[in-house]
């Protein structure tokens, strides 16, 4: 050995000696009661915090969940398959953390943040506690600024802001999920940094919507925290709050986050399951009683900060199903008293074929409407009102009955209402585009073109419009606002394109 080499060896054996703690150590070691699905119970910790993190004999992980007298309940964050009666469990003596920041971004992970993509070993320098008080409200400011979701109909009709919880419920198979990562694919060219945690979902709905992310969006600004049907209850419990953290870590930075919760019903179902193999009392519809407060302390995280907080936003799409559309259900009235407005999904609309499937009567947002880009606002303001009068005189003039020419106009009208609202999946429009399509609603020129011919309209509109009357629609895009000249240039343009749709008169 060089010695040089031999002089830094030595330097630096003498550093770690005098480094060493000599004496003894005092370490409370505990004993596996029993152990089965996903739950363990463990005696002689009587020190143990609720919440903090154990390690067992065969190096799995665990969460203390319930403190009784004599024994603690844990939730396995492994498989734990070699978990027996009788083994050493020991205390961690601190809280779960998991990482945050940059690293994450573009990447897959389980809840504990270990990669699932196989991209290599996550390099986070960074850990948050799963478990945070929300912001005071002496932290938090008014929701004023737009998310602009993409879908023309949420956006005109129940518009989000920055800041705000709003949630997606429907029966199954209604798009519950499409809207979600609809919302996150249009924040490809924003700020926001978008955070899809799956809890309980089936691999190959989980492998769907991040492919189609990756495809239509940009993933390098998203993540992607997954806990399918496969892995165990306690990192399926685990999951909407670890990607919270995640998110949180955003906002605090002075950062705008979005996080879709798909689904909180499973999450609900999962801590009712834990629950009660950890024999906590049953309530209504068998869920303990604290499932309130528990998804109450998880989407109060999400909100608008001040601007001495730095002024970041965390917006939260939590998605809940329903049975048969039923609202009224324990699990879906918790949520709704909790978010700032709904968004419901209609299986009689799905089956229709109208995408997306939403019930515009029964779906609010409670805040989003201050925040709307006044431009969308403009042309959208009789529009919920028009389309709700259309929806009324379709059901009456389908007994038969004869309609004056004033009715019928007002049904020709509406259609194209209806035909306008229709959008497909991860084909988000952005904001110039909305507000053209409402403005030619507004005015009235799609009237005379036939009903199979507005999707000739629809498609492609973005493109076409930028060589017709470019400046006018980057404008509109960029600003939020639209003025008398830009409406007029929009609306020159829009004319033209219906006009070159209506038949020709015989």
């Amino acid at each position: 050995m060089p010695s040089d080499a031999l002089r830094d060896w030595a330097s630096d054996a003498v550093a770690r000696v005098a480094a060493a703690q000599i004496g003894p150590v005092a370490e409370t070691l505990g004993r596996v009661e029993d152990a089965a699905d996903g739950v363990v119970r463990v005696s002689g910790l009587a020190d143990l915090r609720a919440g903090e993190m154990v390690r067992f004999a065969d190096g799995s992980f665990g969460l203390a969940r319930i403190l009784d007298q004599h024994s603690v309940g844990c939730v396995l964050l492994d498989e734990g398959a070699h978990i027996d009666a009788g083994q050493v469990v020991h205390g961690t003596g601190d809280v779960l953390r998991v990482p945050v920041g940059g690293a994450l971004l573009g990447r897959v992970v389980d809840p504990l943040g270990r990669p699932l993509d196989g991209l290599g070993p996550l390099e986070a320098s960074d850990r948050a506690p799963i478990e945070r008080g929300a912001p005071p409200i002496i932290d938090r400011d008014l929701v004023t600024e737009p998310l602009q979701t993409g879908i023309l109909l949420v956006d005109a009709m129940i518009p989000l802001g920055r800041g705000q919880r709003e949630l997606i419920l429907g029966d199954r198979q209604t798009g519950k999920t499409a809207i979600g990562v609809d919302a996150i694919i249009n924040q490809r060219d924003s700020d926001v940094v978008c955070i899809y945690v799956a809890i309980g979902q089936k691999s190959s709905s989980v492998r769907q919507a991040i492919e189609a992310v990756r495809a239509h969006g940009n993933p390098q600004r998203c993540i992607f925290v997954v806990a399918g049907a496969s892995t165990s209850p306690g990192l399926q419990w685990l999951a909407p709050f670890a990607g919270m953290t995640m998110a949180e870590h955003v906002r605090d930075a002075g950062g705008h986050a979005l996080i879709v919760l798909d689904d909180l019903t499973k999450h609900a179902a999962t801590h009712r399951e834990i629950s009660l193999l950890l024999r906590q009392p049953p309530g209504r519809e068998a869920y303990p009683g604290d499932i309130f407060h528990l998804h109450a302390r998880l989407l109060e995280r999400a909100a608008k900060l001040c601007a001495a907080k730095g002024g970041g936003s965390l917006t939260a799409l939590p998605i809940a199903e329903t049975e048969a559309g039923n609202l009224s259900a324990y699990i879906p009235t918790n949520l709704i008293s909790i978010t700032d407005g709904q968004v419901v999904l209609d299986t009689r609309l799905f089956h229709e074929g109208r995408r997306p499937a939403v019930d515009t009567g029964r779906s609010v947002s409670r805040v989003g409407g201050k925040t709307q880009a006044p431009a969308l606002r403009g042309v959208a303001e009789t529009l919920r009102l028009a389309y709700a009068q259309f929806e009324e005189l379709e059901i009456f003039s389908r007994f038969g009955a004869t309609t004056e020419p004033r009715t019928r106009a007002k049904l020709e009208h509406g259609r194209r209402i209806r035909e306008v609202l229709r959008q497909g999946r991860h084909a988000p429009r952005d904001l110039g585009v909305e507000v053209a399509l409402l403005l030619a609603v507004d005015e009235g020129l799609l009237d005379p073109v036939p009903l199979p011919r507005m999707r000739d309209f629809t498609d492609g509109l973005g493109p076409w419009l930028s060589g017709e009357a470019g400046d006018a629609l980057a404008r509109v895009r960029d600003s939020g606002h639209l003025t008398a000249d830009d409406r007029a240039s929009l609306r020159e343009a829009l004319a033209r394109r219906a006009a070159g749709l209506v038949p020709a008169a015989p």
